[in-house]
């Protein structure tokens, strides 16, 4: 009977810890079908999302002084077309925990600072990945804004055109949690000099719907 018990409760611990466990996964996404010949030569401009507990994450721009981090289902992305996914470690940390985290991180990416060279959404991938793992996202992912740097030239005029124009609605998702909120903004395709260092996703029809992330007061900070 004594056995029997600290088995039950060594098998009780070890579904625990599964449950707490979660793959980190880098999803890589096209944004321009040049990619097909620019990648083989370490080029190309691409979006990427940070996959945790079944959920993808990525950053994005609109007008205002909130949350520009939004959920999605992985891999699937509106508005870009899927390349490939890279595995970057194992975090152990329930999903309730990564919710306060992910919550915590979006009051740092507001959607009025995202900016096309200095922070885009592979910016925010490689932030959450270094803060989760203590890994780099593979260099070649952002390479062409770190060259836009230098050369804004180099960064076609079509990447620069959308963004939301609509504050994004947030509300309570179904499993009772308050970190997602769902939003379907309206994409606009005017754009002015202001507009010319934003983008966002924009589906093919004109119309987005992704789940923005409501932000915590503070930073977060990982042990």
């Amino acid at each position: 009977m004594g056995t029997a018990k600290v088995s039950d409760s060594s098998s009780g611990n070890q579904i625990a810890r599964n449950h707490n466990e979660s793959d980190v996964i880098l999803n890589v996404y096209d944004l321009t079908p040049y990619n097909n010949y620019t990648y083989w030569f370490g080029f190309g401009i691409y979006h990427s999302g940070i996959e945790v507990h079944g959920k993808e994450y990525g950053f994005g721009a609109h007008d205002f002084p909130i949350s520009g981090v939004f959920e999605v289902e992985p891999r699937s992305c509106p508005g870009f077309i899927y390349r490939c996914s890279f595995p970057l470690g194992r975090i152990n940390m329930p999903s309730s925990e990564f919710r306060t985290f992910i919550k915590d991180v979006a009051s740092e990416y507001h959607g009025d600072t995202y900016h096309l060279i200095s922070k885009n959404c592979n910016h925010f991938t490689d932030d959450m990945a270094h803060r989760l793992t203590g890994k780099s996202i593979p260099g070649w992912v952002n390479r062409m804004a770190r060259l836009g740097s230098f050369c804004s030239c180099l960064l076609p005029e079509s990447l620069q055109v959308t963004k939301v124009k609509e504050l994004p609605e947030y509300h309570d998702i179904e499993d009772g949690t308050e970190s997602a909120s769902t939003s379907t903004p309206r994409i606009s395709p005017e754009t002015d000099d202001t507009d010319q260092e934003k983008h966002l996703l924009a589906s093919k029809d004109g119309i987005s719907e992704i789940a923005f992330i409501r932000e915590a007061q503070g930073s977060c900070k990982l042990p």
